[in-house]
């Protein structure tokens, strides 16, 4: 990836590259998705410190941005770590808010394929930029599911997801099993009907992606509700 720490003095020229990056991915997302970038840029471009990589700001606060309700802002930010756009700096005690950062390393890999939509000369600056962004160090605290076997992709699209997504992987990839590879739709079966509406609904885009990364033939992924 090839986004620095948006710091110094090219910090604004990577700023935009950064928000117009989230802003394409986000556009050529589903319904729930875009939405959940959008506010989370929301909150990268009115409460978001660039210089300390914080965003330290209270649900109540966040809620009133968002023009939604407390629960609201504690399920989506609940997203935003599981997909490691946000990572916890420190959490909050004795009157305090929890901080939050973001991994940019998570956000590149995840825009990456909307880079094309903006043009092609932010896709050549953006890959051909001097410095990489640091990895996250941010590791889950228990191991990983193991890949399941069986199936005509769905191992290869596990490992993919496992290594690209841990986070979404351990709570809710590694709770699908393969069905059937028809044509072009790679079909799923899900632990239970919970995790079916959910990754349908707010993950689906990621698992095409990993999806067609193992076989471009591959053009939807459904998930099957017992």
């Amino acid at each position: 990836m090839s986004l620095k720490a948006p710091v110094g003095r090219a910090a604004s020229a990577r700023k935009y590259d950064l928000l117009s990056a989230m802003m394409a991915f986000g556009l050529s997302a589903g319904k729930h998705e875009r939405l959940l970038v959008m506010r989370l840029m929301a909150l990268i471009t009115t409460r978001y410190n660039w210089q300390r990589d914080e965003l330290a700001v209270g649900q109540r606060e966040i809620a009133r941005l968002w023009c939604v309700d407390e629960r609201t802002v504690k399920r989506e930010m609940a997203k935003l770590r599981a997909r490691d756009w946000v990572v916890v700096k420190r959490h909050g005690a004795r009157g305090r808010v929890t901080v939050h950062g973001l991994d940019l390393a998570q956000i590149l890999r995840d825009t990456r394929p909307a880079w094309p939509h903006i043009g092609p000369d932010f896709e050549a600056r953006m890959n051909e930029g001097t410095a990489p962004v640091p990895q996250s160090n941010v590791v889950p605290l228990h191991g990983l599911p193991e890949i399941t076997a069986g199936g005509e992709v769905w191992p290869a699209i596990q490992t993919q997801l496992r290594e690209s997504h841990p986070a979404l992987f351990a709570a809710w990839f590694s709770k699908l099993d393969e069905v059937e590879r028809t044509g072009d739709c790679l079909t799923l079966a899900a632990a239970s009907p919970f995790v079916a509406t959910t990754v349908a609904r707010d993950y689906g885009e990621h698992l095409l992606r990993a999806a067609q990364s193992v076989d471009r033939a591959i053009r939807r992924v459904e998930i099957a509700r017992s």
